[in-house]
């Protein structure tokens, strides 16, 4: 039987509430750089990769689909990051679900993007943590098509009572690269 360290009630809500900040980010995000597609960008370009550090857990994905190429308004599709279809995990025993397929809208003069809706679940053990959060708004790095978040918060809107009834995401702590 494999041993594990006890984990406090409050590290373990800290992580919960944590992930819940993890796709309110949305995409969560790249770490490389990307150059701007034109609206003619073949659909094997439009993905979205992402990263985020939760509760001091890793969480990421690669290749999740897009509607369209940035910085045309897309929608990221919930069914191509959520496993089976997608590929997100996290490390330290967390779950994470990604209820909606965000969009996304941009001004590429001022170099931000908008994220109408994020929905998701976060779950660890026991605990399941439901959270939305909208009008999220990101700055762009430079040239790429890597956007890294301002600070937001997100209402819970359903699961236990050791759940937060809000988490706020600091600024820069998610990020997401268009390709």
């Amino acid at each position: 039987m494999r041993h594990t360290p006890n984990i406090s009630r409050t590290t373990r809500l800290a992580r919960v509430a944590g992930i819940a900040t993890l796709v309110l980010a949305a995409g969560l995000a790249g770490t490389g750089t990307a150059l701007a597609h034109g609206s003619a960008a073949p659909a094997a370009d439009q993905k979205v990769d992402g990263v985020m550090v939760v509760a001091g857990n890793s969480c990421s994905w690669t290749n999740a689909s897009t509607s369209a190429a940035a910085p045309n308004a897309l929608t990221v599709d919930r069914a191509t990051v959520n496993a089976p279809g997608g590929n997100l995990a996290c490390g330290g025993g967390i779950a994470a679900t990604l209820n909606n397929n965000p969009a996304f809208t941009f001004d590429d003069a001022a170099g931000t993007a908008r994220t109408d809706l994020i929905d998701i679940t976060g779950r660890q053990s026991f605990i399941s943590c439901r959270y939305k959060a909208t009008n999220i708004a990101w700055d762009r790095d430079g040239t790429t098509r890597k956007y890294v978040n301002r600070a937001f918060t997100a209402t819970k809107t359903s699961g236990s009572f050791l759940c937060p009834g809000s988490v706020t995401t600091p600024a820069g702590d998610a990020s997401m690269l268009f390709r």
